[in-house]
């Protein structure tokens, strides 16, 4: 039990010495743990990066690999590819002076994924990782009316869950992004309030633009917005946008045209929770343990959502 003064969360990690934050649902995720781990390495921790790639990593030389679908990305990493978020970070932390590797999941399989978490962890001697969600479906259960895009975070969580780590966590930003592809955040909240019955709900906080964190978060988003014209991520534009103070409909990329966004304080809050009480929540997790491809992921869960006898209606939020 902490004080109401400390943040949950850090408190778990304040005897790790080496920490892995990941980014779990692949792109640009692990933006979305940036001012996580600029903290973490503020306090004078070792913090490693790594993110489930969207990228072309395969076409990698074979010197840049850590392990088997386990890259290791710097600032010179493929500088023909125009969409790499883990090449774009490497620059930007080169940029101010931190330790400039970002590691590369390839999409694979849970089975696959843990081999590679596990040499990640075995390698650099890790004790905590930090799994990080760009929006709330990472805490869907399977049985909502929407999931979102479930694939990549939940192959991550199970992925992490079998791991031998003595803290593994799971924390959450931009809440309502998720909206556009179906998630009910009323169900998101209900979720929520049950993890906090299980006792692994450690809180939420916010990321304020007056904080060293949260303007260096401004700085990398704005970067890779400029490094990554064509292709710009919507979630962490949204969560910068709500952490800069703006609100409603607010356009920062002509990839939301016909959309209407909702930009308010909540996406610039953390939500954070123990890794196996979502883990035990989630109602699937058990039949996609032994796939090898992201692909039996996805027909996994498909299968599992068609033997549903009922899906749990989207729930508004009555205010």
């Amino acid at each position: 039990m902490t004080a109401l003064h400390m943040n949950p969360l850090f408190a778990r990690l304040e005897s790790a010495e080496r920490i892995l934050v990941a980014g779990a649902g692949g792109g640009f995720d692990i933006y979305a743990g940036l001012p996580l781990a600029l903290s973490l390495r503020h306090q004078g921790k070792e913090v490693h990066l790594a993110n489930l790639a969207f990228s072309a990593v395969e076409g990698l030389p074979l010197d840049d690999w850590l392990a088997p679908d386990v890259a290791v990305v710097t600032p010179r990493s493929a500088p023909h590819q125009a969409y790499f978020p883990e090449r774009t970070l490497a620059e930007w932390l080169a940029l101010h002076g931190y330790p400039s590797t970002v590691h590369a999941f390839t999409r694979v399989g849970v089975r696959p994924l843990r081999a590679a978490y596990r040499a990640l962890v075995e390698h650099y001697a890790i004790d905590a990782v930090v799994l990080v969600d760009g929006g709330t479906d990472i805490l869907m259960r399977g049985d909502e009316s929407g999931l979102g895009t479930p694939e990549e975070d939940l192959a991550s969580v199970a992925a992490v869950a079998g791991l031998e780590v003595p803290e593994r966590l799971i924390a959450s930003i931009g809440f309502g992004v998720d909206a556009y592809h179906g998630v009910s955040h009323g169900l998101v909240l209900e979720n929520i309030a049950a993890l906090e019955r299980d006792g692994a709900y450690l809180g939420a906080f916010s990321v304020p633009r007056t904080t060293r964190e949260g303007a260096l978060y401004l700085d990398a988003v704005a970067h890779a917005q400029s490094r990554t014209p064509d292709f710009p991520s919507i979630v962490n534009g949204s969560i910068a946008a709500a952490v800069q103070g703006s609100f409603g409909d607010v356009r920062f990329t002509s990839r939301t045209r016909g959309s209407e966004l909702f930009i308010n304080p909540l996406m610039a809050m953390y939500f954070a929770f123990e890794l196996d009480g979502v883990a035990r929540r989630c109602l699937y997790l058990d039949r996609i343990e032994d796939t090898h491809l992201i692909r039996q992921v996805s027909s996994r869960i498909e299968a599992f959502r068609d033997e549903l006898p009922r899906q749990r209606p989207a729930r508004r939020i009555p205010h």
